[in-house]
C-alpha cells in the first residue's frame, strides 16, 4: 500500500562517521563527506546514506527518484499512473518505461510461480484496509467477488503497451515496487560514480559497493513481532541487497483470529503459513522483492522446492514460527 506524502528532507554532511543499524567506517578521502536522508513514501520510511565527494546532490537526486516513482506505480493514488491504468477506459494502454519494466518484472514471477504471487491482486488487496484506525475482515462475498478479477494471465505486456483481456483486471505493485525502486536508485548512485551507500526502504536493505573502510555493510535483520530495531540476526552486504516480507509488518486481530497483509490470491485472505518472515540476500532487488513473498506465501517446504526449479543465484533466510532461523541453500561462511 502507498500513501504520498511531500517529504521533508534532511541532509547531513558529516565529519565523522554515525551507525544506522548498520555501521559505517572511518576513512575516506577528503573531499568525501557522508549526507543521510529520510523521508516517507511508498507507504514507509525511505532512509539513504551515501558517502562520496557529491553526497547531497546524489543524494536529493535519490529522493526526486522516489518521489517519482511513487507517483508511476502507486495502485492507490489518484494522480500515479498506475492508478490511471487501473481505470482506463480501453483495455490496450502504453505505459512508461519504468512502469513497463516493472510489470514485466511482475509477470514474469507470477508466471514463475503459476500465479501464487499474482501482480492483478488489486481487486482483493484494495478491500484489506490493515491502516484503518479499526481493521476489519472484509465482507466474504466482496472478497468473493474480487476474486474472479485476479488472474495474471488477463495480461500481456509488448514493449510498452499493456493489453487486458478482462475490463475488471487491475494491478498491484506492493510485492515487487519497493525493491524495483531501491534498484533503480543504486542504478542511479553507481552511473554517477558513487561507490559507498546504503539505501533502506522499511526495512528492505540495499547497498552500494562496500563500507568507506572497504569492509561490508552490516544489515540487521528485524527480529518478528519485536520491536522495531530489535534484530534476529545480521549479515553481511557488499553490493547486494537483503530484504524481507514478514506477517508482523502490518496485521489485526479479529474475534481471536489472526490477519496479516500477505494475501493469498487463491482465497483472497492472508495466506496460511509456517513461517514468520522470508529474508533474500542477492544482487538484484526486485526479484528478491517477489521472491520473498512468494517464498512466504509458500511455506519453507515449497519454497525450497521452488527454489529447486529456479536458476537463482540467491540465499533465503527461513524465519519460523518461533523465530527459529533456517538458511537455505546454506548460510555463508563467515
Amino acid at each position: 500500500m502507498y500513501h504520498l506524502r511531500k517529504l521533508r528532507i534532511s541532509l547531513i554532511s558529516l565529519s565523522v562517521c554515525s551507525a544506522v543499524c548498520l555501521c559505517a567506517g572511518c576513512t575516506r578521502s577528503a573531499s568525501e563527506t557522508t549526507s543521510e536522508g529520510s523521508g516517507y513514501y511508498f507507504d514507509t520510511t525511505v532512509s539513504i546514506k551515501i558517502t562520496d565527494e557529491h553526497a547531497e546532490t546524489l543524494l536529493q537526486g535519490c529522493m526526486d527518484i522516489c518521489e517519482e516513482l511513487e507517483n508511476t506505480l502507486s495502485a492507490r493514488e489518484e494522480s500515479s499512473e498506475l492508478y490511471q491504468v487501473n481505470h482506463r477506459d480501453q483495455n490496450r494502454v502504453d505505459i512508461s518505461d519504468d512502469l513497463a519494466e516493472c510489470i514485466a518484472t511482475a509477470l514474469k514471477w507470477s508466471e514463475a510461480s503459476d500465479g501464487v504471487y499474482d501482480l492483478t491482486i488489486y481487486p482483493v488487496s484494495s478491500l484489506w484496509d490493515f491502516h484503518a484506525e479499526n481493521p476489519e475482515v472484509p465482507d466474504s462475498e466482496k472478497v468473493s467477488g474480487a476474486l474472479e478479477a485476479v488472474d495474471y494471465r488477463n495480461v500481456s505486456l509488448d514493449g510498452n503497451t499493456i493489453t487486458f483481456s478482462s475490463d475488471e483486471t487491475q494491478i498491484d505493485l506492493g510485492g515487487i515496487a519497493k525493491g524495483y525502486i531501491s534498484e533503480k536508485l543504486k542504478t542511479y548512485l553507481t552511473e554517477n560514480g558513487c561507490t559507498s551507500a546504503l539505501i533502506n526502504l522499511g526495512g528492505n536493505v540495499s547497498t552500494v559497493g562496500h563500507k568507506d573502510d572497504g569492509s561490508e555493510w552490516i544489515v540487521g535483520v528485524q527480529k518478528p513481532f519485536s520491536v522495531r530495531g530489535e534484530v534476529l540476526l545480521t549479515v553481511g552486504s557488499a553490493d547486494n541487497c537483503v530484504i524481507s516480507s514478514g506477517i508482523y509488518e502490518r496485521y489485526f486481530e479479529q474475534d481471536g483470529e489472526f490477519y496479516h497483509h500477505i494475501i493469498d490470491p487463491s482465497t483472497g485472505y492472508p495466506t496460511k503459513t509456517d513461517l514468520n518472515q522470508v529474508t533474500v540476500i542477492g544482487s538484484r532487488d526486485a526479484d528478491c522483492d517477489a521472491l520473498s513473498t512468494i517464498c512466504l506465501l509458500l511455506g519453507e517446504e515449497k519454497a525450497v522446492e521452488f527454489y529447486e526449479t529456479q536458476n537463482l543465484d540467491v540465499t533465503l533466510i527461513f524465519t519460523n514460527s518461533e523465530n527459529e532461523v533456517t538458511w537455505y541453500p546454506e548460510e555463508p561462511a563467515s
